[in-house]
């Protein structure tokens, strides 16, 4: 399934995801998936939201730089080699991936791996 992911960049510094958490909290949005990449001075935060219009004029409004990128929200197995199936049908069919994270519910015994392909279309 094709998802709208939101990529905040902030300055690597202490209290910086909170207060994007703050931005999204008092603005009613739920998170659903995140993932943090940094370097030495700056970051980003990816997110999976349930109001993502909401979250995005929230953050913005808030003085944050933030982007837009289509994603694939995959669900695969929770059991050893689910993830391994998945990437390999992906490479079997020219697919590359370029960046993952993922998350297991407990309730369905499936995990939800998000992806950044270079073709999300054909993914």
């Amino acid at each position: 399934m094709l998802l709208k992911q939101i990529s905040v960049f902030v300055e690597n510094r202490r209290g910086a995801i909170m207060d994007i958490t703050g931005v999204l909290a008092n603005a009613g949005v739920n998170l659903r998936a995140i993932s943090i990449a940094d370097t030495t001075d700056f970051g980003v935060v990816r997110l999976i939201v349930d109001k993502r219009k909401v979250a995005l004029a929230a953050l913005r409004e808030n003085g944050m730089t933030v982007k837009e990128t289509d994603v694939v929200a995959l669900v695969v197995d929770d059991t050893p080699g689910g993830l391994h199936k998945a990437l390999k049908a992906l490479t079997d069919s020219g697919i590359m991936v370029e960046y993952s994270y993922g998350f297991v519910s407990p309730i369905n015994g499936e995990a939800t791996i998000i992806l950044k392909c270079d073709d999300q279309e054909k993914a």
